[in-house]
């Protein structure tokens, strides 16, 4: 204790996939320096990884080159992977409860919309530790994804939430959840900015590749709506292979599943460049120097927009609905015509403005947990 206040709070961040490794850098790193350069309680973080990425192509390399501060983790890795949804979800259930009654955090961290935050939160939960949500709010209305069902109860047992844009508050606030909702900006974009730098002089798949900037199409496909479904795998994948024979060369870092549903179905792409996955920082680079975007994730929209990129989101919904209202983003699902009609029609689009915060979300979600975290005990004592 320290002048009748905790001198500690121990965090545990739980992570499993390689969106949510690059977001809980960010807090990470928000940590360490408040710890640096602060007097008050310091913020102990110890990182689980349930494994739900496991290659070290999609998992370890992330560790490796986006300076997660020791020991931040991974501390504790479950290894669950390679399973159905129920089994996995049960799986890292039981392993992160094992952690928290063992380590007995003061709250646990969980980002983003994978099973591995569903789980962090239910296990937290029902273990009474408090929860919270960085990229709390999002919605696709469409509850097919698994990641809506996860992000939906993961918001709605969490104690704070860290929400990216006005639009996620307002989704949680037609939800009735009021309380403890923080607007502070999205991390991914506090990543772009502190990374985009360190890409341009680290990287070489430029070079590697023979790539020349502005003279290539890059896509990436992962979403389970598109390669759990034959026929939308198909027809997305046979309008990249027109794009690249009739637009311009297509570049695809092919996540392994979706290398391996493809290959199921024997499909001849002469006109697609298809890669083994990239690290963060070469994913950066291969954005930044492309002439347009096309994907099915998030993120990479949104990197689409930060870095002044046209995009085709091949979805039939997106939870980043800022994106199309600047005209910088098109929905078009997967039909082929669709899809390659989209590209040849292509604008610029209005990348102007502000709507994922000023890039110091990681700092305001370090300074947001203190101070709940004071009021909270204050309360309870």
């Amino acid at each position: 204790m320290m002048n009748g206040k905790r001198d500690r709070i121990h965090i545990i961040t739980v992570v499993g996939a390689r969106p949510q490794f690059i977001k809980a850098a960010v807090v990470s790193r928000a940590i360490r320096d408040y710890n640096e350069k602060n007097s008050g309680p310091r913020i102990v973080e110890e990182m689980v990884h349930t494994g739900q990425h496991y290659e070290h192509s999609m998992s370890g390399v992330f560790f490796d080159k986006l300076g997660i501060p020791r020991p931040a983790g991974p501390a504790v890795n479950l290894g669950v992977n390679s399973c159905d949804h129920g089994e996995m979800t049960g799986r890292m259930l039981m392993g992160l409860e094992d952690v928290f009654k063992k380590e007995s955090p003061d709250l646990v961290l969980v980002y983003g919309d994978t099973n591995s935050t569903l789980a962090g939160a239910l296990a937290a939960s029902k273990l009474h530790i408090p929860v919270a949500h960085v990229e709390a709010g999002l919605r696709s209305y469409n509850k097919r994804m698994p990641e809506e069902i996860n992000r939906v109860v993961a918001d709605h047992i969490s104690d704070l939430l860290f929400c990216p844009t006005r639009t996620a508050v307002e989704n949680l606030s037609h939800e009735g959840i009021d309380s403890q909702v923080r607007l502070v900006g999205d991390v991914m974009y506090d990543s772009v900015l502190f990374h985009k730098g360190l890409a341009d002089g680290r990287s070489e798949i430029m070079e590697s590749l023979g790539l020349i900037s502005g003279q290539y199409i890059l896509a990436t496909v992962h979403r389970a709506e598109n390669t759990g479904d034959p026929e939308r795998l198909r027809s997305i994948f046979q309008a990249l292979d027109i794009i690249g024979a009739e637009c311009f060369p297509v570049v695809v870092p092919l996540h392994p599943n979706t290398r391996q549903k493809i290959a199921a179905l024997g499909l001849d792409l002469p006109h697609i460049r298809c890669i083994d996955p990239v690290s963060y920082l070469e994913m950066l680079v291969l954005e930044q120097n492309s002439r347009m975007i096309l994907t099915d994730s998030g993120g990479v929209q949104k990197e689409a927009y930060w870095f002044s990129k046209p995009c085709v989101t091949l979805r039939d919904e997106t939870e980043w609905v800022e994106t199309l209202d600047s005209g910088c983003n098109v929905i078009v699902g997967a039909a082929t015509d669709a899809i390659v009609a989209a590209v040849k029609k292509s604008g610029s689009g209005n990348f102007t403005g502000q709507a994922y915060g000023d890039g110091h979300a990681g700092r305001k979600i370090v300074e947001l947990l203190l101070e709940w975290f004071l009021m909270f005990h204050s309360s309870n004592n």
